[in-house]
């Protein structure tokens, strides 16, 4: 399973870091998304990181959030820097199985049940 922290309400401007332990799965196998649905939208991928470290992001937030992750406590984390009010959405951690992290949202398997950041 996946479970996110460390959302909240913070403004324009300010940073957030969200963390999503996983557990029940062996963590080094799988690559790691984190993607966020905005209300009356779609959800959409924000960032990625694969099982070699590589990361990915979308045009919206590339050069304002960071992917990492720490193996020994099979976390991913999204350091969030200059918030914007469009990044106010729910965040979603999820995981899939393989090497390719950048790929469609149906292809992860593995979801967390989101926490809430609001940018005002």
């Amino acid at each position: 399973q996946l479970v996110e922290s460390g959302g909240g309400s913070v403004q324009a401007g300010g940073s957030l870091r969200l963390s999503c332990a996983a557990s029940g799965y062996t963590y080094s196998s799988y690559c790691m998304g984190w993607f966020r649905q905005a209300p009356g939208k779609e959800r959409e991928k924000v960032a990625t990181i694969d099982t070699e470290g590589t990361t990915k992001y979308s045009d919206s937030v590339k050069g304002r959030f960071t992917i990492s992750q720490d193996d020994y406590k099979s976390t991913v984390y999204l350091q969030m820097n200059n918030l914007k009010p469009e990044d106010t959405a729910v965040y979603f951690c999820a995981a899939r199985l393989g090497h390719l992290a950048w790929v469609e949202e149906k292809f992860y398997k593995i979801w967390g049940q989101g926490t809430q950041v609001t940018v005002s």
